[in-house]
């Protein structure tokens, strides 16, 4: 059988008033608030090509900027280095053998023989073994 739920009235209602209160103000303020009208860039040039300029530090675009090129390949190292560290932990190896994350099969594993069952040779995806039972 289940009961209604109850109203609990005490100290514990605090936080919530507080959360009710700062939304009210946060309220207030947002609706209250006046902007600038937006001023957006003189003249007709492009922005998306000036970007793309001073991200390779190239001479050209209608608006001056510094050049970012030393930036941009610092971050395609770091990105190249993570992809490659990814793919290599990935991997995983068992008597010095490659292998998928999924199953682990001996190169003089025959695909007919049955000897092995699906559970001896299946993996985890984080590459480890089931432990059995008896603790092997």
């Amino acid at each position: 059988m289940t009961t209604r739920p109850r109203l609990r009235l005490g100290s514990h209602l605090l936080p919530g008033l507080i959360a009710v209160a700062l939304f009210v103000v946060f309220a207030a303020v947002f609706l209250t608030s006046s902007f600038d009208a937006p001023a957006g860039f003189p003249g007709g040039g492009s922005v998306t090509a000036s970007i793309g300029y001073a991200l390779f530090s190239l001479d050209g675009g209608a608006y001056p900027s510094e050049g970012f090129l030393i930036a941009f390949e610092i971050i395609d190292l770091a990105l190249v280095a993570a992809l490659a560290a990814a793919v290599m932990l990935a991997k995983t190896e068992e008597n010095g053998h490659i292998a998928g994350a999924l199953r682990f099969v001996s190169p003089d594993h025959d695909a007919d023989d049955e000897s092995e069952t699906d559970t001896e040779t299946a993996a985890r995806a984080d590459g480890g073994r089931d432990v059995e039972e008896d603790g092997r």
